[in-house]
């Protein structure tokens, strides 16, 4: 090996700091570009968070524009250590920037408050620390629902398309730790191909339902803020009070509708629009998840029934609305919910703990986990009977390794670890034990509902529970393992 090629590969060895740090550079350029949009809007309706939007624009601005003109990385070759930092950091630093308009603007958030709400909007969690979402500057309720977009289907697969230099191991570990999931299918041989191939179906999707609500009763920016918040399945609330408009069935059908659709694994999308409709029907994630739905519904319509409910379309609609942005952990309600007995309450928790397909825009454990389990539990009893026989794990006819089993019983151990201490630290800040598990369980699975102190909003979270909640957001979004390696300290060895 010549002495060139051996310093290279040391080089590779060792995290690429210069590398990671000009591509945050350029990142948080396009964080500010996406601010732009606000900015417009406030100049153009003489909103008085513009001059906000206008200083947080320039403090990105030339912090990126100073990393990227002083920056200048010898190697750009990226590992897969460099993915897995960089696409966690990614996120604290887009939410760091991004809470300048809430700490800028007439509603002068806090610190701990600011960077709660910047993260439940770009890990689309839709837990807020505001009250009055009517009262909002619409600007900033802009900013709130384009965060949430551009977490849906993930920063950094946005990033990998833009970036054609990442088309590299870096680059697919990039996107292996952001998309969700257990494994990751590729629409195109480029990583970047497959990047550009999801983006262009979630556009597609969230102009549609813009299309469909500004088409119906709602005006043209409330249409934009529900269809950049329903498709990436956030779920921060009306831009504004809409009244009637947002009890009308001609917007909360096809607000469910593409719910559901943000709860499907966007390549079974990409399948159904090349018409392949059996491949889509003969994958048994997606079954499961329809189906789940179903049962789910039915369910909560034969509670209510037992309750004295005959009004049908609080029997037929409000179900089956609940039941699909729970589990995709939009975490829109239904004004009928409060009238609902209280047992329906485990169902929509277990809804939330479950949450749909992986390869989609939603949180919680996801379904194709949970199949693995159930198979993986059966396939355990079935040993116990006959100890000498072989019982493969099969999904959609494919054997799956015993590596890969393995890899989902211990997200699960760490997820119910994560769980019991987030909502033991929580407690032990200030909050009810059961508030604190409540909301753990709700940050956790990115879903963003409240529960007692915080069914109104999170405000009454003290702001170091905020900022521990911020975290298991965090946590939640990218799936445990991006960010639990982080604290190991062989990931930081040469």
């Amino acid at each position: 090996m010549s002495l060139r090629a051996s310093m290279r590969q040391r080089r590779r060895r060792n995290i690429n700091v210069p590398e990671l740090v000009r591509i945050l550079g350029f990142l948080i350029l396009v964080e500010a570009m996406f601010m732009l949009v606000p900015l417009i809007y406030s100049l153009l309706t003489g909103g008085s968070e513009a001059s906000a939007f206008a200083i947080a624009i320039s403090a990105n601005t030339a912090v990126g524009l100073g990393i990227l003109l002083t920056v200048k990385p010898r190697v750009k070759d990226m590992g897969k250590r460099d993915g897995m930092l960089l696409t966690a950091l990614v996120w604290v630093i887009f939410s760091l920037f991004g809470m300048l308009p809430f700490m800028l603007s007439d509603i002068h958030l806090n610190v701990a408050e600011a960077f709660f709400e910047s993260m439940s909007g770009f890990t689309t969690t839709g837990a807020s620390v505001i009250d009055d979402i009517s009262g909002l500057p619409r600007g900033v309720n802009l900013w709130r629902c384009i965060m949430q977009w551009l977490g849906g289907v993930g920063i950094i697969i946005f990033t990998v398309a833009l970036l054609p230099m990442l088309n590299s191991s870096g680059g697919m570990q990039m996107f292996n730790a952001e998309a969700t999931g257990i494994t990751h299918d590729k629409l195109r041989p480029r990583v970047s191909q497959t990047a550009k191939q999801l983006w262009l179906i979630y556009c597609v999707l969230t102009v549609a339902l813009g299309v469909i609500l500004w088409i119906g009763p709602l005006p043209l920016y409330e249409a934009v803020c529900h269809s950049l918040s329903t498709v990436s399945t956030g779920g921060f609330t009306s831009c504004t009070d809409t009244g009637g408009a947002w009890s009308s069935l001609s917007v909360r059908i096809p607000v469910m509708i593409f719910m559901f659709l943000g709860g499907v694994n966007f390549v079974l999308i990409y399948r159904a629009s090349l018409g392949q409709f059996r491949k889509v029907w003969s994958d048994v994630n997606f079954r499961a998840y329809t189906v789940t739905v179903l049962i789910a519904t039915s369910v909560i319509v034969a509670v209510l029934v037992a309750g004295g409910q005959r009004d049908l379309e609080r029997l037929l609609v409000d179900p089956l609305f609940q039941v699909v942005s729970t589990i995709t952990s939009t975490g829109y309600t239904v004004d009928s919910m409060s009238s609902w007995s209280e047992a329906v309450m485990p169902i929509l928790l277990v809804l939330m703990l479950m949450g749909a397909c992986a390869g989609s825009t939603s949180g919680g454990v996801k379904i194709d986990r949970v199949i693995f389990l159930v198979k993986n539990a059966v396939n355990e009893f079935k040993k116990i009977i006959h100890p000498n026989r072989y019982y493969p794990l099969t999904v959609n006819g494919v054997v799956k390794p015993p590596e890969l089993v393995l890899k989902v019983t211990g997200f699960f151990a760490f997820y119910v670890l994560i769980l019991v201490a987030g909502g033991m630290v929580v407690s032990a800040i200030g909050m009810p034990i059961g508030d604190a598990y409540f909301a753990t369980v709700s940050c956790l699975g990115n879903t963003g509902l409240g529960n007692g102190a915080t069914e109104a909003s999170y405000v009454a979270v003290p702001d170091a529970g905020k900022l521990v909640l911020s975290f298991i957001m965090l946590v939640g979004r990218l799936e445990i393992f991006t960010v639990i390696i982080l604290f190991s300290r062989h990931f930081w060895r040469r």
